[in-house]
């Protein structure tokens, strides 16, 4: 016995000793559990505006009244107390109190005011917190640019999700000394201090992205199209003035939408552009010397064919004879564009389009853009070199195709489309202003993008003859270009002769271009019998976003 009471004691004595000397630290923390409080100050997220300072998205105060159930001793008597006070009835809130799997909270009203607020807080275990909500004041009107926010304000989408760091700022830490039911009574120390988010302000203007978004929406609803873009940039910087896709969705009830109106097709689809590429073409062909403005090329009276490009003819069963480069483009001949393209040859026609922009990504201040597909020249084909200059064997993008037409109107200079203006703190002073340069200086020569938009395009929308007539303006000389293109079969090869991309890319005024704008309406349904070609769907759009456009800068430039 008196062994086992040895025992005992040593037993206990190093017991005693291995919790002080090897498990001080664990328990100090521990006790520093009991007796402190965290409280994490949240920072406000910065706000998100267009060029003209609207707001598109900010966040608002809300305050929370919360139950921590485990110090609730009687939660009927608590709800009936705190019942009045919250318009609610009591059953509903003892219900919420006693099915709670958290023991130490659980909301019971979000939103209430600062009345509620103060006589709630009154009730023993009932507490106020204070929290950011994300609002978005146009709702769907750039939901695809502005993007949105999850539960706890982390950006998911869009601006919100690339500046998500920056907008979002840091929060701050408060340790308390708490009581035993962990309520805060002083405060201990101080971590760090909150430092709110810093506003974005875009280049978007809200008016512009208006017009656009109503104007798109007519044609999108009556052709029952799939989906729909429009694009509105500056000519001579890039700016984006106004960027939408149809189906879009509104960013304050995200979580009821459907996936699908989730999808960016301004920068996420990319599809074969159809006649669209084709000033393109001849403008670096041009530039390269292989032909000339006035030189006349032989469009096979609508039926072209050889060894190792197979047969070419034109749309809708036209014939044409000789014709200028002018004249293809008016007419829109695909046997004229695949000649020009035999005459470029694979490497000048490659790299030409590499110059312009496309097979490569934009740099758009947006995740998900899609890079497009030039495959690169030693796997081209005689195919391939008759094909690309009328649209097919390549695909683009939305933003590649406006860069594109940026170049032309700008005279052949370089152009780097973005979407961030500035960046401004909370002081309202700027902090980072966002001016993307451009890598190159001139892509082709002045003089040649200058007659590509003031004479060949120019004749596109003013000639009889032209495919873009719809897209003419009374006030303003217009520019531009058509585009028709099959979408290919899904489950076998070829094209769908039902399923078209309907496009029209153009601008004004045309001796001194200040817009180009972009619309593509992605498979119109033909059942209707009202058309699908880009003269008859998209141009209209065009015309309408271009005449409430430069109306409005008149008066607001930019």
């Amino acid at each position: 016995m008196f062994v086992l009471l040895i025992v005992a004691f040593l037993s206990l004595a190093g017991r005693c000793f291995y919790l002080q000397f090897f498990k001080t630290r664990d328990y100090i923390a521990a006790c520093d559990r009991q007796q402190q409080s965290l409280i994490t100050q949240k920072p406000q997220r910065g706000a998100i505006l267009d060029r003209r300072a609207r707001v598109l998205a900010a966040s608002n105060k809300i305050q929370t009244i919360f139950a921590e159930p485990r110090v609730i001793k009687d939660p009927k008597e608590t709800s009936n107390e705190l019942a009045p006070i919250l318009d609610m009835g009591a059953h509903e809130i003892c219900k919420i109190i006693t099915d709670s799997k958290n023991p130490g909270f659980v909301k019971i009203k979000v939103g209430a005011d600062a009345n509620q607020c103060s006589r709630a807080a009154r009730i023993y275990g009932i507490g106020v917190q204070s929290n950011w909500r994300r609002h978005y004041p146009v709702g769907s009107l750039a939901s695809h640019v502005v993007g949105f926010t999850s539960i706890d304000n982390q950006g998911l989408a869009g601006i919100e999700l690339q500046y998500d760091k920056e907008l979002g700022g840091s929060a701050g830490q408060e340790i308390f000394l708490a009581d035993a039911s962990r309520r805060p009574i002083r405060l201990k120390q101080q971590d760090a201090v909150v430092t709110d988010g810093i506003g974005i302000v875009l280049t978007l203007d809200s008016a512009i992205q208006q017009f656009a978004r109503a104007e798109l929406m007519k044609q999108y609803l009556a052709y029952q199209a799939e989906s729909a873009i429009a694009v509105i940039a500056d000519a001579k910087t890039g700016a984006i003035l106004a960027f939408v896709s149809l189906p879009d969705f509104d960013p304050n009830n995200v979580r009821s939408t459907k996936p699908n109106r989730l999808l960016n097709h301004a920068i996420n689809d990319q599809y074969e552009p159809g006649s669209i590429i084709k000033p393109v073409i001849a403008a670096i062909a041009i530039d390269a010397g292989v032909v000339n403005k006035n030189e006349k090329i032989f469009c096979e009276q609508g039926s072209y064919h050889g060894k190792g490009f197979g047969r070419i003819s034109e749309y809708g069963g036209h014939s044409y004879g000789s014709l200028t480069v002018g004249e293809i483009l008016t007419v829109s001949s695909n046997i004229g564009m695949a000649k020009i393209g035999q005459k470029l040859g694979k490497k000048k026609l490659y790299d030409g389009m590499k110059r312009f922009g496309f097979g490569q990504e934009t740099a758009l201040e947006l995740q998900g853009e899609a890079p497009g597909l030039l495959a690169p020249v030693q796997n081209w084909t005689g195919y391939s070199v008759t094909r690309i200059p009328f649209g097919q064997e390549i695909s683009v993008t939305a933003l590649q195709l406006v860069r594109a037409f940026c170049i032309l109107a700008n005279e052949g200079r370089a152009v780097q489309p973005f979407l961030v203006k500035a960046m401004v703190d909370n002081d309202g002073k700027i902090i980072e202003i966002k001016h993307p340069q451009p890598s190159t200086g001139f892509v082709i020569k002045p003089e040649v993008a200058k007659w590509i938009v003031t004479d060949a395009l120019v004749e596109v929308v003013n000639n009889e003859k032209g495919t873009g007539k719809k897209a003419k303006l009374e006030k303003w000389q217009v520019f531009g270009k058509t585009g028709t293109a099959n979408v290919a079969n899904s489950n076998r090869r070829g094209y769908s002769n039902t399923e078209f991309i309907a496009s029209f890319i153009g601008g004004a005024p045309a001796e001194d271009p200040k817009v180009v704008v972009l619309v593509s309406i992605r498979k119109p349904n033909v059942a209707l019998h009202k058309g699908y070609t880009g003269g008859t769907v998209a141009a209209p759009v065009v015309a309408g976003i271009l005449e409430k456009t430069l109306t409005y800068l008149e008066k607001h430039p930019l």
